[in-house]
């Protein structure tokens, strides 16, 4: 005798789920079996079509005077790190260094993981495949203050100039945020080669050092062409001094000379600032207010008496601010002058995004980063000028530091603070 007790509905749905699926006509299967069906029925085949291969961007050169990763464009990504050193002694700090060295070199070449063995952990994370490409990755280390406290028998080799990042007027610095042994940056093209980078450092220098802070920027796209913009909409970084050129390296860039340690020659000062954006307040500004606090064309990014964006800005011809404000940003920051000249820095920023701080508001910024031969001659006298601009209103610098970016690896057998250990 049949049952005719009607089934509960979900059971109705789940049981016609599932032969439909057997069928090859439930809601993906409908599509699956309609496109055997026209190929049976024309005689071709619907292969899926493949997912076309990510190209990854060239090796960079890991050996060489200076680290990679400097004088470099900056790269679509990055991550920027500090840490605490844990190394008991100068023995230890020797090994991590090398460590570093060595992880950084296999990494910024790429090439096949070691293989340990079927009852070893992977030697690799496997996150980029069974081949590491380079992609362009840069690793640039730097060395904090901190690190000549006295813990390692380096404090009579300190760098001339370094020392800890000061409290600049209209900064609110946590202290969470700020300082730190070492650097790390780690750039690429793609954001997969940066964590992967990250993640092969920690696991290799576990016990040698711990992140004090960390944060992870971007750069934008030219929108519609030239320099990259930053979170305010505003072309970022377009005045940068020609560092390609030797000389000019030699005079703004590069440590060489100067009473600073023998070992610290090719280095260079690095500091890096985490600046945020209070970008909802700022998009309630005028265009015209923007352009004037900046010195410079929103939509172009030239300065507001020129035509394009590298056209330089004709100061001496406006000594009352009538067209560029004298407390511009632009004016402020570099105003065209014999002594200003010498105090050029190369900057490189990234873009962040945090998401959104504990009140709701959007937390964006700029992981503004430079390099210089002198930070008090160059940065310092730049964040000096700087100061009480209208721009204060908009932004809050909360973190960063001063680091020395250390000589470059000259071959397989140098490594990173070799010089300096020594």
């Amino acid at each position: 005798m049949t049952d005719t007790t009607p089934e509960p509905a979900g059971a109705l749905r789940r049981r016609g789920f599932l032969r439909g699926a057997a069928l090859g006509v439930g809601t993906v299967g409908a599509v699956t079996g309609a496109g055997a069906a026209a190929a049976a029925l024309t005689g071709t085949a619907q292969a899926a079509t493949p997912t076309p291969k990510e190209p990854a961007a060239p090796p960079a050169d890991f050996h060489g005077v200076h680290q990679a990763g400097i004088v470099q464009p900056a790269q679509k990504c990055t991550a920027f790190l500090s840490y605490d050193v844990t190394a008991a002694d100068r023995r230890e700090l020797t090994e991590l260094l090398r460590s570093v060295t060595d992880r950084a070199r296999f990494l910024t070449t790429g090439g096949t993981p070691a293989a340990l063995g079927i009852t070893a952990p992977p030697s690799d994370s496997g996150t980029l495949g069974p081949q590491v490409p380079g992609d362009g990755l840069t690793v640039t280390v730097g060395v904090g203050s901190s690190l000549f406290d006295g813990r390692f028998g380096l404090a009579d080799r300190k760098p001339l100039r370094l020392s800890p990042m000061p409290t600049f007027p209209d900064d609110d610095l946590d202290p969470a945020w700020c300082h730190g042994d070492l650097s790390v940056q780690v750039s690429a093209a793609h954001t997969d080669t940066v964590l992967h980078a990250v993640r092969d450092i920690a696991r290799h220098t576990r016990g040698g050092m711990q992140v004090r802070w960390r944060i992870d920027g971007f750069t934008s796209p030219p929108r519609p062409s030239g320099t990259q913009r930053n979170h305010l909409g505003f072309k970022d970084g377009i005045s940068n001094p020609e560092v390609t050129d030797p000389a000019v390296a030699d005079k703004l860039l590069w440590v060489t000379g100067g009473g600073e340690p023998q070992w610290a020659q090719g280095g260079s000062y690095q500091v890096v600032r985490v600046i945020r954006m209070l970008v909802e307040f700022w998009d309630r500004v005028s265009v015209t207010e923007q352009e004037r606090m900046f010195g410079r064309s929103k939509a172009t990014g030239a300065p507001l008496d020129g035509s394009g964006e590298f056209d330089a800005p004709k100061f001496a011809q406006d000594p009352t601010g009538d067209v560029i404000p004298l407390d511009s940003h632009i004016r402020m920051a570099n105003p065209r002058t014999t002594q200003s000249e010498g105090s050029r820095i190369l900057r490189r920023g990234y873009n962040y995004d945090l998401g959104t701080d504990s009140d709701g508001n959007l937390d964006m910024g700029l992981i503004f980063t430079c390099y210089q031969q002198d930070v008090v001659r160059q940065f310092e006298a730049v964040q000096k000028r700087l100061a009480g601009e209208p721009l204060v209103d908009y932004i809050t610098p909360f973190g960063g530091g001063y680091f020395f970016a250390l000589p470059g690896v000259r071959d397989r057998n140098d490594w990173l603070g070799r010089a300096l250990l020594a």
